[in-house]
């Protein structure tokens, strides 16, 4: 076990932690939601690329924590088609290739979101099935996520989610289904 396995955060009842030798406040500790004021919130929700105007219709936390800490970030928003980046860096397996479950988290992130815009966010949803086949592999630069919808229903929606390299070249193939709940019944 390497010094870096045994640190115990530093860090107080907010989830914040600092690092011990520079004073350093970082937002992600494992195991802590974020507890973000309404500015800190309204500037992560900026700098992932969500737009004012969706602001307080994606739920709670506004963002995904886990999409935020993986540097998500959203480049179009329609019911039609979202698409958002990802980098590689940081997001690796121990070999050096993106991740698996990177792929899965981006692909989760766009088709969750894409069933929300599709209720304009009037209605929760929650993913209830998603698959990946994974294409090729990669090891630097920028993963493109592009969401389309494949079902637009008033219970479900599916979307397929396609990744590919800064080339174009598809890297993997997702498919999301959603349900939409009744508020009522909750």
């Amino acid at each position: 076990m390497n010094d870096a396995q045994t640190e115990t955060p530093v860090g107080d009842a907010t989830g914040d932690a600092a690092d011990a030798a520079t004073g350093t406040v970082h937002a992600f500790v494992p195991g802590v939601t974020p507890q973000l004021s309404p500015a800190e919130l309204k500037q992560m929700m900026l700098d992932s690329g969500i737009p004012e105007e969706l602001h307080g219709r994606l739920g709670k936390l506004g963002i995904s924590p886990l999409a935020a800490k993986m540097g998500i970030v959203f480049r179009e928003m329609t019911v039609e088609r979202l698409v958002a980046t990802m980098p590689v860096a940081g997001n690796e397996q121990n070999a050096g290739l993106l991740h698996g479950g990177a792929h899965l988290v981006l692909a989760e992130t766009l088709g969750s979101i894409a069933a929300v815009l599709h209720t304009r966010g009037e209605k929760p949803v929650v993913g209830i099935e998603i698959s990946a086949t994974h294409h090729r592999g990669i090891t630097a630069g920028i993963v493109t996520g592009t969401c389309t919808p494949i079902h637009l229903g008033g219970t479900l929606t599916t979307h397929e989610i396609v990744m590919t390299d800064e080339d174009g070249r598809r890297l993997s193939s997702a498919k999301i289904t959603n349900m939409i709940l009744d508020p009522s019944r909750r």
